[in-house]
């Protein structure tokens, strides 16, 4: 194998690299494919690869911690606190 001068991170990961690299299980992270929250792989011959870089878009547009929080404050803002 030729070696690479040039170190770069891989652009197609494997079900359990992609997991890893947004910080989760491979369960949790079949079930973030499953209901959208993490896009579907890519096929190339039998390989089924994630997209790293289509895993930083869906990561960068997962919800922040406090979201929704900060969602129900914006609300209460606007009818003055009369929600319930």
């Amino acid at each position: 194998m030729k070696i690479d001068a040039i170190s770069y991170p891989p652009r197609g990961l494997s079900r359990d690299e992609a997991a890893r690299y947004v910080g989760v299980g491979s369960t949790l992270f079949e079930e973030m494919v499953a209901d959208g929250r993490m896009p579907r792989p890519k096929h190339i011959n039998s390989r089924t690869i994630w997209d790293r870089v289509a895993l930083d878009i869906a990561f960068t547009s997962l919800p922040d911690k406090d979201s929704g929080l900060q969602e129900l404050l914006e609300l209460s803002k606007r009818d003055g606190g009369k929600r319930r």
